[in-house]
């Protein structure tokens, strides 16, 4: 069983237009509402991919009642939901031909009682060896701070903690040690204070946090696949895709196909680059699992070019 927490979920709406134009009137070709945030989009992805997973959030009595619908709906994962007394934001995602633009929301506030109800639920249950991913923004009233102790928590139980964040979060999850971050190219840039202009770039950074005593590294870098780095050695993955639709969400289930392998490696690297793959070609954050298509696509070499562009 993988448990995700998500501080900040959101009602994710994603809008569809053939071509917006700035101060016009337009009419949407697509219009849905998904439940979501990073660490409950991983959840999602996890479970339709055939691995248990359960999702921890807050949300108030109506919007959790609402959340865990959209969820569950379809064999989603079962959602623990600890109760506040403030509205899930709403986040907006539009879709124009190939260009993806994002708009959200802050959230709400959240006081020190309502995280440690948060970091119990998160914890209840967890045995030894499994995986806690911890993912998303955090919403005014949390600090990096959290991270500390979260982990503490984690590792208290045996378990592991992966953390796929941005800002003071990440500088957070490096300095406590956490067993895996997933970055992207841009965030793992703004952490080293080194660019990440080709891929060597971007292993050279990797290897940097993995000196400072990070386990793994696993970073993402748009249609230039991924990388992960361990002391055992860096490995690149890259899988051509045909049909792009939105690449909002390919983060999530790169790191859902990573933890769903167990043990971190290479095999771990092909299959969340498969599962990105997969979800490339959705039009929505449904995450469809990846089939033998998107696995044989995928291509795995420790013998990195390193000159190749990063997005």
């Amino acid at each position: 069983m993988l448990t995700t927490l998500t501080c900040n979920p959101s009602f994710d709406r994603t809008v569809e237009v053939d071509l917006l134009t700035r101060g016009e009137v337009h009419r949407l070709a697509r219009d849905t509402i998904e439940g979501g945030g990073k660490g409950i989009n991983v959840a999602k992805a996890l479970v339709r991919g055939g691995v248990a997973a359960r999702a921890v959030f807050p949300a108030n009595a109506s919007d959790g009642l609402r959340m865990r619908a959209l969820v569950e709906a379809d064999g989603g994962p079962p959602c623990v939901i600890v109760e506040i007394d403030q509205p899930i934001r709403t986040n907006v995602t539009i879709i124009d031909g190939e260009t993806t633009t994002k708009l959200n929301a802050a959230g709400p506030t959240l006081g020190e009682h309502d995280l440690d109800a948060l970091l119990a639920a998160t914890v209840d249950g967890l045995t030894a060896g499994e995986w806690v991913a911890m993912a998303g923004s955090f919403p005014p009233g949390v600090d990096a701070s959290f991270v500390q102790r979260v982990n503490d928590a984690v590792s208290s139980c045996g378990a592991l903690l992966a953390l796929d964040t941005s800002g003071p979060a990440l500088e957070a999850a490096i300095e406590a040690r956490v067993a895996l971050i997933k970055p992207n190219a841009h965030e793992l840039a703004a952490v080293t204070g080194t660019p990440v202009d080709t891929l060597g770039d971007v292993v050279d950074a990797a290897m940097q946090l993995i000196g400072e005593g990070l386990s793994a590294v696993a970073a993402s870098m748009g249609s230039a696949g991924a990388i992960l780095a361990t002391a055992d050695g860096v490995w690149h993955a890259c899988a051509a895709a045909e049909d792009v639709r939105n690449t909002v969400g390919a983060g999530d289930a790169f790191l859902s196909g990573v933890l769903s392998a167990g043990m971190i490696g290479p095999d771990a690297l092909a299959e969340g680059v498969a599962w990105g793959r997969a979800a490339v070609a959705s039009p929505t954050t449904s995450f469809p699992p990846a089939d033998a298509a998107d696995r044989a696509a995928v291509v795995v070499t420790a013998d990195l070019d390193r000159g190749l562009g990063v997005d």
